[in-house]
């Protein structure tokens, strides 16, 4: 049964009569895998394959994948879905990747995307010089959409690559991981979403490149892709790639986003003041607002939603990775009983794992502390998940403070939401509804994307996504009102965070 404050929700009617007959394909290029999912109009999962993925890593920060292993393992893992399928026509398709990851190609006669090189992953971290130089002379409308190039977005990377590679004769451009399968679906050069490409300096407002300043820095606006919103209509499964996939010929391939953004897509994440938080190692915030939030600081940046809706969200370093660094994973449920008579803890924690916070402030020398004397091993346990839902309701605050309506309910999805009982601490630090969504994988948000055709993304999600548990504050939430404050407090002194957040948390707890 479900924790105290818990409501169980079993299903979901959809809002409109669902037809057996449809179903829709969505792709997720993750690290770790390939993972296609075919979905009903219901929402019921009718088919999955997933294929791994395998990295070169260096000690120098440098992560590399093969290009040709992204499209052997999206070509099995959509046949493995569609393989149990009969009698359902997929009516779309849409893939998700990885947010900063590029790589050149040469479109050719046989070959529309023809690695040129190794896909530079998401995290690669060579282009240190690059990154210095992007930081020293941004774009004049980068401040303004919130875009604040880092040492792993794909710009700094790009630029690598166009200074060292030997570029052939004939169409060279530079890809995003998902332009590779969606140019091999359609079987032409297609265009890229404002979604893969924001790492890359695209502005998603007027949906174009800097091409004037990325030219300064080096890169041959020449080689730059088209650019759509999400949900455009990029082709049309060819039958090349019919007979690769298994996809049906003709059917219709959409402009996806990140993965970050299919994954809020299957947690129905979608309308203004909606927010929902990844918890794992680290604490990732996303939501949906009206008009686009702008962060002086850039700790937090936006993706247009093909709704035309903006999707700010930032990332914490802040997390869970405390938890298995000082605890380990084997006593976890012991400390979790311990702990329950723990709340709030005789002490407060930042817990940071590393050094550096990104998230709801930006502050490279950050460290974690903890202010008061722990009473033991249960209560160090106890600050730390108490401190990692702290941080979410900082976030939360940060937000606010930047002009954001924020709901009364929030969704979970990560590892912290596989514990009850943390879960419920962090509805009664929140003091909101907190609801964990029922198959929150970015192929479902791929699949629902495909299903909205780009139009009425709330209305596909409403009817295909649902939670699977919904848990409400208890009653003496208020008791963690506090604490908190006593880390803001702390947070301000030691000059991390500034007036304005620091009001905004203490309106949020005087409300």
């Amino acid at each position: 049964m479900g924790q105290p404050g818990e409501r169980v929700v079993l299903f979901r009617r959809a809002t409109a009569r669902p037809d057996p007959s449809r179903g829709w394909l969505g792709v997720d290029l993750g690290t770790q895998s390939v993972r296609a999912m075919l979905v009903g109009d219901d929402g019921a999962v009718l088919g999955a394959g997933t294929r791994p993925l395998a990295s070169r890593r260096w000690p120098d920060g440098r992560h590399e994948q093969d290009p040709e292993a992204w499209w052997d393992a999206a070509s099995a893992a959509c046949r493995r879905a569609l393989a149990g399928a009969a009698g359902v026509a997929v009516r779309g398709i849409a893939c998700c990747a990885t947010s900063g990851t590029v790589l050149l190609v040469q479109a050719t006669s046989e070959d529309p995307a023809r690695p040129l090189t190794p896909g530079l992953m998401y995290d690669d971290g060579r282009a240190v010089a690059e990154a210095r130089a992007v930081a020293r002379d941004p774009a004049p409308g980068w401040p303004g959409l919130g875009i604040c190039p880092q040492l792993s977005w794909a710009l700094p990377k790009a630029l690598w690559l166009v200074r060292r590679v030997r570029l052939p004769t004939g169409r060279v451009r530079l890809a995003h991981q998902v332009d590779l399968i969606t140019s091999r679906l359609v079987g032409r050069p297609v265009a890229t979403d404002t979604s893969h490409a924001l790492k890359t300096g695209a502005d998603p407002l007027s949906v174009a490149w800097p091409a004037q300043h990325l030219e300064r820095l080096g890169l041959d606006p020449r080689l730059l892709p088209p650019l759509v919103h999400p949900g455009a209509v990029l082709g049309h499964v060819c039958p090349a790639a019919a007979e690769r996939t298994g996809v049906p010929r003709g059917v219709p391939v959409l402009a996806g986003m990140t993965d970050g953004c299919a994954a809020q897509i299957a947690a129905g994440t979608l309308r203004p003041g909606q927010w929902g938080f990844v918890v794992g190692t680290t604490v990732v915030l996303k939501g949906v607002t009206v008009d686009l939030l702008r962060d002086p600081t850039g700790a937090l940046y936006s993706h247009r939603a093909p709704d035309r809706l903006w999707w700010p969200g930032g990332a914490s370093s802040a997390g869970g990775g405390l938890l298995g660094q000082e605890f380990g994973v084997t006593g976890f449920a012991r400390l979790e009983r311990h702990a329950a008579a723990r709340e709030p803890a005789g002490s407060v924690t930042y817990p940071l794992v590393g050094v550096g916070e990104r998230f709801p402030f930006r502050r490279p020398d950050a460290r974690r502390f903890t202010v008061g004397e722990p009473l033991d091993e249960a209560d160090r346990f106890a600050a730390v998940l108490q401190g990692v839902g702290f941080v979410e309701r900082l976030c939360l605050d940060q937000v606010r403070s930047l002009g954001a309506a924020v709901g009364d309910r929030v969704s979970l999805t990560g590892g912290a939401s596989r514990s009850g009982y943390w879960t419920q601490l962090q509805a009664d630090i929140l003091r909101r509804e907190v609801v964990v969504p029922r198959c929150p994988e970015g192929a479902v948000g791929m699949a629902v994307l495909a299903a909205s055709g780009g139009q009425d993304l709330a209305a596909a999600a409403s009817r295909m996504t649902a939670p699977a548990r919904v848990y409400r504050p208890r009653g003496e939430a208020a008791r963690f009102d506090a604490p908190y404050l006593r880390l803001v407090t702390e947070l301000a002194e030691r000059g991390w965070v500034g007036e304005p957040l620091a009001a905004a948390a203490l309106a949020g707890v005087v409300r």
